[in-house]
Parts: structure tokens; C-alpha cells; sequence
């Protein structure tokens, strides 16, 4: 007994190390920062203590040697001018104690400068998704903890709920930078290893950076209350080596390059009936499932039944366009960059089959694939050529066109009409759709950015500078920055667009029109 009462002080005032293996204490975690914070956290421990035990000594004290039993009289004073002074600056002193090393621990937090990898985190009912900058490279991290464990038919795992299908992979020794968003509602990014926790709010993003001191998995999950499954969104990181981060990237691009080949291949296959909602109803429980529930029948008010449904009973392209698009203003995601052809395809029939649906339908890789070629070509029929090469010609006739020929001809049509001027009216409707969907995340739906993160495009010196250095920007991006390149992503017509609106919206009403042959001319 008289050891465990003399370890209470050695534990309230020994150093950190013997601190740090007390079960109920913070972890250090394996970062510069999470250390600091550790010993930021400490330090206001110790000082709370020896307030605590100054207090409640002075108050057992008093109650002891000036009880009224021993005939102790209380004093009779007001408005003692030295006992003023001394309430207010002692407790001044002490915040300002703790004040010093907090400042300097926040400063630290709030710097994601000088990054070596860029990663922008997006939430969304209910997963994480990951794009690594400059290495062209995205996924999906969902909840892989079986759903027998969730509903208590198999006993839980190890990391049972804060286990995902693909973990975010960092480097160790370096200083990853995380952009953080959302796609619907608010999330929070919460690594306690790395001390990071930071809010993902639609339209705007946050950042946070860490730097991992040694290998290992780290796990978290989204700390704000983000929906009914908010206790079903994990974070998992696997640090790796340099060198093996290296490796990652290479195995991940070949993975990338795999899974093109048999998407291609999976074209020209048919799968029964069987197999279709075998491989479905394993890919709408772990994507579907979370809101239109394992039987279908949805949250009334909130996601709709899929039993009998309109979409489910009616045309196949509307199912399946609805899939792969989503629908805008509702929670109804977009899977097309979630799933490949054939996934979807087999969630499709399995949706139109399952829970006494039985529509007999089957949705073929192909179905899918022809669907996403119409949507592609509905949304853009102003740029769309059809083309007709010859097929099969029969040796003894002639052939007037070579393949080169036609290849020729087809770059001149689609620049004929991709490099057609447009109005300054017209550029400023496209620019506003372009700058909506691709920049107002960063920039803000005003032009003003964020301040200390993304800069405003309000009068800045890239909008009312040369337009050549405002093309450079847009088309080949700004190292070491969060803006990318966007000469793979968008037309000429469209850069020529949006460079057009950034000019002339919010004020800045330089008079200055862009047209695409002018972007086309500045790749070159």
C-alpha cells in the first residue's frame, strides 16, 4: 500500500518516458509533431497538478488549523488591494507558461510547407478517398470488417471495425501534405499516431501534414458525426520504407495497367446468370448496403427501397446510367471511377433480381461499357466526329484512303471544330461549368481562396498578367504546390473557357478572350 502511494507523486512529476507506459495516458505516436503535442500535454498535466495539490493543500490546511473548535477567529477585512494583484497576475504568469510551448506546438501543426507528397483525402458517405499528387495514382478505401462480424454471427477480429480493403500507403522520413475535403456532409480525418485530426467540409479544403518516424500500420477512423454508419468509416495507413514506397507506386501503376487489360478483356465475356449475382450481391453489401440496407428496402425518407422500385423495374440504361453517374442533390453517388464495367454490371442484375424483384434481367460488361460510350457522347456531342474507317476491303479494289490518310483527316475535323472561336458569352457559360466542377474545391465558388493554402484569383497577378503565364498555370500546373496540371484533363475549348471566366468574373473584367487554338498553340 505505502508503495503505491509513494508511486502517485513519482508518477505526477517523473519525466515522460514513465508517463508514456501509464495505460490511460496519451500515446506519443510516431511523429515530430505527435511527440511535441505529447509533451505539450504533459507539461499542462504537471501544472494543473501542482496547482491541484497547492489549492486542496491550502484548503486541508485551513480547515484544520482554523476550524472554530480550536477557537480560530475569522479575519475582518475588504477589499485587500495586495490580495487583487495577487489573483490576477499569477494566474496571468501561468497562462502565459503554458501559452509559449502551446503557440510554438500549434505554429508547428499549421505548417504543411515545403511537402514531399501531396495527398488529397476526400470524404464521403461512408469511405475515404486518396489521390496522390504528381504520381497519377487514386482509390477507394472502404470498411472491409465482414458484415457477419457487424451483425454478431461470427466473433469480432483483431481490428475489428478499423480494417479497410486498401490502406493509405505513406513513406516513412518523409513530409506528406494532406489536402482534406468533401463530398457531401462533414467528416473528420483522425490518425492518433500522427497527431492529425482535421475536419473535411464539403467545398472547402484543410490541410494537415505529417512525417512517420518508423514503419508500421496506424489505424483512426472519421471523428465527427457524419451519418448513421459514422462508426463504420476507418482509417488505415501503412507506412512503408523509401524504397519500398517506391515499389508500391511501381506494383500499384502495373496493378492499374492489369486491371485496364482485363476490363478490355471483360468486353467480350458473358457471365451467367449465377455468377452475375454471386459477384453482385458481394459487391452491394459492402457498397450499397450502408444505405439502401442489406434487404433493399432503403430508410424511408432518407435512401429509397430498391424492392419494386422505378429504377429497378424500369429501363436498364436508367439503371444502369444512375450507377454510373449518380444523381445530383441526392446522396446517390457516381461508381464509375469505384468500379469497372463488370462490377457494375453484376450489381446492376443482382439489384433486378434480388428480394422478389425478378425482372430475368441480365447486364452484360459490354451493356455497361456502350452505356457509358452514349452518356460520353450525349455530354459532349458539340466535339464529337463520328468516324468510319474501312473494314474488310476486298484485295482487288482499290483503296483510296490509307489508314494515315484517315487518321489525318480526323485530327483536322476534330480541330476544325475543337479550335472554332466563341463569343466572350460563350466562353464565360462553358468557364463557369469548367471552374465549378474542377477549381471551386481550391479557389471557392467567389475566386477568393483560401487565405495561407489557395490563393485568390480576385485581381491576383496571374489573372491580371500576361494570359501566356495564366495558359502556363492552368495547362502544366505549379510545382511543389496543390495546383495540377490540367492538360490531360480538360479540352482545349475548355481551358481556353475557364482561363476566359477566371479573367473576366468577380470583378476582375479584364476584356480578355481565349480561344482553344490559343491553349492548343501554348502546349506546343
Amino acid at each position: 500500500m505505502k508503495q503505491k502511494l509513494y508511486g502517485l507523486p513519482a508518477l505526477l512529476f517523473s519525466p515522460s518516458i514513465l508517463a508514456a507506459d501509464m495505460p490511460l495516458n496519451m500515446t506519443q505516436g510516431v511523429t515530430e509533431i505527435s511527440g511535441r503535442v505529447y509533451n505539450l500535454h504533459m507539461i499542462i498535466l504537471y501544472i494543473c497538478c501542482a496547482i491541484g495539490l497547492v489549492v486542496f493543500g491550502v484548503m486541508i490546511y485551513s480547515m484544520i488549523n482554523h476550524r472554530k473548535s480550536r477557537g480560530a477567529v475569522a479575519a475582518n477585512f475588504h477589499e485587500s488591494t495586495k490580495v487583487e494583484i495577487a489573483w490576477t497576475v499569477v494566474p496571468f504568469i501561468i497562462l502565459i507558461l503554458m501559452a509559449i510551448p502551446a503557440t510554438k506546438t500549434l505554429i508547428a501543426m499549421e505548417d504543411p510547407s515545403d511537402a514531399d507528397l501531396t495527398i488529397k483525402i476526400t470524404g464521403s458517405q461512408w469511405k475515404w478517398h486518396y489521390s496522390y499528387f504528381d504520381h497519377d495514382l487514386e482509390f477507394y478505401s472502404l470498411l472491409s470488417t465482414p458484415r457477419e462480424q457487424i451483425e454478431g454471427t461470427e466473433e469480432k477480429g483483431e481490428n475489428y471495425l478499423l480494417e479497410v480493403d486498401k490502406p493509405l500507403v505513406l513513406p516513412i522520413n518523409k513530409k506528406v501534405r494532406f489536402l482534406m475535403t468533401s463530398d457531401d456532409v462533414i467528416h473528420s480525418w483522425w490518425v492518433p499516431a500522427f497527431a492529425v485530426k482535421k475536419d473535411a467540409n464539403p467545398g472547402f479544403i484543410n490541410e494537415a501534414w505529417t512525417r512517420i518516424d518508423k514503419p508500421g500500420w496506424y489505424r483512426g477512423q472519421c471523428a465527427e458525426l457524419c451519418g448513421k454508419d459514422h462508426g463504420f468509416m476507418p482509417i488505415v495507413v501503412e507506412a512503408l520504407s523509401e524504397v519500398d514506397f517506391d515499389k508500391w507506386l511501381i506494383a500499384q501503376k502495373q496493378q492499374a495497367n492489369n486491371a485496364e487489360a482485363e476490363a478490355k478483356a471483360a468486353l467480350s465475356q458473358t457471365l451467367s446468370m449465377e455468377e452475375l449475382m454471386a459477384q453482385g450481391e458481394q459487391i452491394y453489401l459492402a457498397r450499397c448496403a450502408a444505405c439502401h440496407q442489406p434487404n433493399g428496402a432503403g430508410l424511408p425518407g432518407v435512401f429509397p427501397s430498391l424492392i419494386g422500385s422505378p429504377i429497378t423495374k424500369g429501363p436498364v440504361a436508367d439503371h444502369i446510367d444512375i450507377v454510373v453517374n449518380g444523381k445530383s442533390g441526392t446522396a446517390m453517388q457516381a461508381f464509375a471511377k469505384q468500379l469497372n464495367a463488370t462490377e457494375i454490371a453484376a450489381v446492376v442484375t443482382f439489384e433486378r433480381n434480388a428480394w422478389g424483384n425478378d425482372s430475368g434481367d441480365t447486364v452484360q460488361a459490354a451493356d455497361v461499357s456502350s452505356a457509358g460510350s452514349s452518356s460520353a457522347a450525349s455530354n459532349d456531342s458539340d466535339t464529337a466526329i463520328p468516324v468510319t474507317l474501312p473494314v474488310n476491303q476486298p484485295e482487288n479494289e482499290q483503296v483510296k484512303t490509307t489508314v494515315a490518310e484517315t487518321v489525318n483527316e480526323v485530327v483536322e475535323e476534330v480541330e476544325a471544330v475543337v479550335l472554332d472561336d466563341l463569343t466572350m458569352d460563350e466562353l464565360m457559360a462553358v468557364g463557369e461549368k469548367v471552374y465549378m466542377t474542377h477549381c471551386v474545391a481550391c479557389h471557392q465558388a467567389a475566386g477568393t481562396g483560401l487565405p495561407g493554402a489557395f490563393p485568390s484569383l480576385v485581381g491576383s497577378p496571374v489573372i491580371t498578367g500576361p494570359i501566356s503565364g495564366h495558359l502556363d498555370v492552368v495547362i502544366n500546373g505549379k510545382p511543389g504546390t496543390a495546383m495540377q496540371s490540367f492538360s490531360s484533363l480538360l479540352t482545349p475549348q475548355q481551358l481556353a473557357a475557364v482561363i476566359t471566366y477566371e479573367r473576366n468574373a468577380w470583378g476582375n473584367n479584364s476584356g480578355d478572350t481565349v480561344q482553344a487554338s490559343d491553349a492548343v498553340g501554348h502546349g506546343k
